[in-house]
């Protein structure tokens, strides 16, 4: 059995790990009896944390949100996760973070074991962080966002969109995408009565939020996907429907997941492909390393340049 000290440190962590514990639970995992997990509850509250109890056969304990922030019990992988994770958040996309995140992680490290502090510093000496130049985001926006998301409460937001104008969208908001370089709001727009993706730093909620509503299933039960699709379809100014011929399998391999490919039989595919220059269009269905063929009137510039370049490639052999 745990002396009691241990034992309180161990029920903290638990109780620390955002889910809800019967006293069955909690006295197994701690080899004592429930009675006792009763005496150390109440032991966690007399030091000042809020431990919250549900009587009857489904209830249990959950460690409440106090006035002042507890010790954070971690175990090796935890810290070492949190301390990565702040010092990538040091140069990342969240406005005002890099300095809180190296405040924080100089903290952290302070107080981690050796054996620790050195696989912390290993990964740090590895890595070399790419510059960010685009938007940045406000905490408190994604702090607000993720609130909304979480207890499934409406979100009402000023949006700019992309040609500059602003509107007021009323949304159901899903879940918040994370590119690398841009923050991404999943929404169910209430008066476009379909889903929708929006910049996070071209929105600002109004508070407060709105009444709660049901959760919906996930667009195209794949969130990450149905933004990469979005992306790469939005950003598109130049696009082609193009036969493979080519499996499926073959060509998927070859393209990102986001690029949308349809099996036409066991020999051939159809690919809907998209570049910002019909020179990149070009170049990219060359690398296929495949024969394809497209309709010529649906994507004219493509056509005009593979001569181009048809003639470019017969003329280079001297």
């Amino acid at each position: 059995m745990l002396e009691t000290s241990a034992r309180l440190l161990r029920l903290l962590s638990l109780l620390q790990s955002a889910r809800d514990w019967t006293g069955p639970q909690l006295a197994e995992r701690l080899g004592v009896t429930v009675r006792t997990i009763r005496n150390d509850v109440e032991r966690l509250r007399t030091l000042g944390y809020p431990v919250h109890a549900t009587p009857g056969a489904a209830g249990g304990y959950r460690l409440g949100a106090g006035a002042a922030l507890p010790p954070l019990l971690l175990d090796d992988e935890e810290a070492v996760a949190v301390a990565v994770g702040l010092r990538t958040a040091a140069a990342g996309t969240v406005a005002g973070m890099a300095e809180t995140s190296v405040r924080a992680l100089t903290k952290l490290e302070h107080v981690l074991p050796s054996r620790l502090r050195h696989r912390v510093q290993a990964v740090a000496a590895s890595m070399v962080p790419m510059p960010h130049t685009g938007p940045a985001v406000d905490p408190g926006t994604l702090s607000a966002i993720a609130a909304a998301c979480r207890d499934h409460h409406r979100l009402r937001f000023d949006y700019e969109n992309h040609d500059g104008t602003a509107s007021v969208r009323d949304t159901e908001p899903h879940r918040l995408v994370h590119t690398g370089r841009r923050w991404y709001l999943v929404a169910w727009d209430v008066d476009k009565a379909d889903w929708r993706t929006f910049r996070v730093d071209r929105l600002t909620p109004r508070v407060p939020t709105g009444p709660r509503f049901a959760p919906r299933e996930a667009p195209d039960g794949d969130v990450t996907g149905y933004v990469a699709r979005g992306l790469d379809s939005a950003t598109w100014r130049y696009r082609a429907r193009v036969t493979v011929h080519a499996t499926a399998q073959a060509v998927a391999e070859r393209l990102p997941p986001s690029v949308h490919i349809e099996p036409v039989d066991e020999r051939t595919c159809a690919v809907t492909v998209g570049s910002d220059s019909p020179h990149m269009l070009a170049l990219y269905l060359g690398m296929l390393d495949a024969d394809f063929s497209f309709d010529e009137a649906a994507a004219p510039e493509l056509a005009a340049h593979l001569r181009v370049l048809s003639r470019r490639y017969a003329s280079a052999p001297a």
